[in-house]
């Protein structure tokens, strides 16, 4: 069976030896990808077992349970991820987790922030929201092109007093 996770690899290559606790994972990444795939699985215990020791208070073992188990789970995909690798001892990881639950196509966006406590990646927490599939997503912001270049305070001032700008008109 191939990986729910989104890599090519195969679920026992992959994801299911961080869920099993014979393995973990390396990056932050790895971790988010297996928890995702826990998820799948309705491996419960492990989602709990990767959140960070101040996380734990606010996860409801039981309505997560529910909401993976009444759940199609359509994929993954990462759009990037930030520090986060084996040297590293924080990451955020941004994914879509595409799913289907009551006849609609959700998708779950989040920023998710890892923390690495010795050898072991944990979940902190995420900033996340649900749309219906093709809802949530916007063209990126344009950037803004100047015309003219930036004054900066040290320059000559543009009214041409040859005082600084700071001094004069700024």
């Amino acid at each position: 069976m191939k990986c729910p996770c989104g890599t090519t690899k195969s679920l026992s290559d992959c994801c299911e030896p961080f869920i099993k606790g014979t393995k973990k994972p390396l990056t932050a990444e790895a971790l988010m990808r297996s928890r995702y795939t826990a998820y799948t699985q309705g491996e419960l215990g492990y989602i709990a077992a990767t959140l960070a020791s101040e996380s734990r208070p606010n996860f409801d073992e039981k309505d997560a349970r529910e909401w993976s188990k009444n759940s199609k789970w359509l994929g993954l995909e990462i759009l990037s991820t930030k520090k986060g690798q084996e040297a590293d001892r924080v990451g955020t990881v941004e994914f879509n987790a595409k799913y289907e639950n009551d006849g609609k196509v959700l998708e779950h966006h989040e920023v998710s922030e890892f923390r690495k406590e010795k050898d072991t990646w944990y979940f902190v927490d995420g900033e996340s929201h649900v749309h219906e599939e093709g809802q949530g997503h916007h063209e990126p912001a344009q950037p803004v092109v100047r015309e003219t270049p930036k004054i900066g305070r040290n320059d000559p001032c543009v009214c041409g007093s040859g005082k600084k700008y700071k001094k004069c008109c700024g």
